[in-house]
């Protein structure tokens, strides 16, 4: 598996070998000991599955609090989005920047998304399937957001963002500017 960096650094893409035959496709999507050699040590303890019927369904942009922070190792076996990740980290030089990557069955690429980082996406094609792992289980009480289409985030999800299918909770999320981050960036980070 290829591990590349992308333009905020702790957001990696994972790329998997994907071998192909008259039978079908098999990769490896998760290797602890390989990645851990190349510096990723991650210990995922949940599963979550997403399963969106309509294409330009956005769910946007989430996190969990400090004391239940999740990394997110997120893939797409069924279907295609735009997956993208929002630097967050109070004192981070790239606080506010965001980077988005299409996921899809067919490219079989994977976005690692750290703590201290806002993650959504949007449907590019109907009935996709979005799978993810996380670094700690599910804590409504420290699960939060930031509204997707917030214009000082100026994120571009590839269709009139009135158009989009989002959930009560995610069309009445505060913006940035309302919104105080509970995420410290650490000069290691």
């Amino acid at each position: 598996m290829d591990n590349k960096a992308t333009k905020l650094p702790g957001v990696r893409l994972l790329v998997p070998r994907v071998f192909k035959d008259a039978r079908g496709s098999f990769s490896e999507t998760w290797n602890d000991s390989a990645l851990r050699k190349a510096g990723v040590e991650l210990t995922f303890v949940q599963d979550n599955q997403s399963v969106n019927p309509k294409t330009g369904t956005i769910r946007a942009l989430h996190y969990q609090g400090p004391e239940f922070a999740q990394d997110k190792l997120v893939r797409v076996v069924r279907g295609a989005v735009l997956d993208v990740a929002v630097d967050v980290r109070v004192g981070s030089p790239h606080y506010g920047d965001w980077v988005g990557v299409e996921l899809s069955e067919d490219n079989a690429l994977q976005l690692l998304v750290p703590k201290g980082f806002l993650h959504g996406f949007v449907t590019r094609a109907p009935d996709t399937v979005v799978l993810y792992k996380t670094t700690d289980v599910y804590a409504p009480d420290f699960d939060g957001g930031v509204h997707f289409a917030d214009s000082e985030l100026a994120i571009d999800w590839g269709i009139p963002t009135d158009e989009a299918l989002v959930s009560d909770k995610d069309a009445h999320a505060p913006t940035l500017a309302e919104w105080k981050s509970p995420f410290v960036y650490e000069e290691t980070s």
